[in-house]
């Protein structure tokens, strides 16, 4: 079965402390446009994420407000950084790489909460079941491009807001010849 491929850039999750300390008292956050998952955005708002080694400007926030800070990277951008970070799901944040966030009014340092994703699928209960899922923690998943292969440790999230999209970063993204809204196959 196909899936398309959603690709993530490096970005941050923010609660609403940690907005008013980046950007201001009961600040909030303004909607550059939305992104597939329903009720998620990508705000005008960026941040820049700092580690004893280096720093990475211009880091864009995703809304809505989430009830824990998480900066999401890729390998790539780790190495940058001199972090090694865990491949965690959204939200697994303990023993997580500890971060720096600079935004236009303050900066706050996160003990925990930088990790890289897991690689994903997110669907809705109705659809996993339709598919033969809904009993499915992981998959893999065939790419057929020039530079295609198989990439496996791919989480299935269900949940009943959920557009159909697997995501990968943009170390998976580039490694495969891949860009948003091209179509891999699942395979068990």
């Amino acid at each position: 079965m196909k899936v398309t491929i959603g690709v993530s850039n490096h970005h941050v999750h923010l609660t609403k402390e940690a907005t008013d300390i980046l950007f201001g008292q009961d600040y909030q956050l303004t909607k550059l446009r939305d992104v597939n998952q329903p009720g998620q955005f990508a705000a005008n708002e960026k941040v820049t994420i700092k580690s004893p080694k280096s720093i990475i400007e211009n880091v864009r926030v995703l809304g809505p407000i989430r009830p824990y800070n998480q900066v999401e990277i890729s390998k790539t951008d780790a190495i940058k950084l001199g972090l090694n970070p865990p491949i965690r799901d959204s939200g697994d944040l303990k023993g997580s790489s500890p971060i720096t966030l600079i935004g236009p009014k303050g900066q706050l340092n996160l003990e925990e909460g930088c990790i890289i994703a897991t690689r994903h699928i997110h669907i809705t209960p109705l659809e996993a079941k339709e598919k033969g899922l809904i009993d499915t923690k992981e998959v893999k998943v065939k790419v057929e491009s020039e530079k295609g292969g198989i990439l496996d440790h791919v989480h299935i999230k269900i949940a009943e807001k959920s557009y159909y999209e697997m995501h990968i970063d943009t170390d998976d993204a580039n490694a495969n010849l891949l860009v948003n809204g091209s179509e891999v196959e699942i395979i068990k």
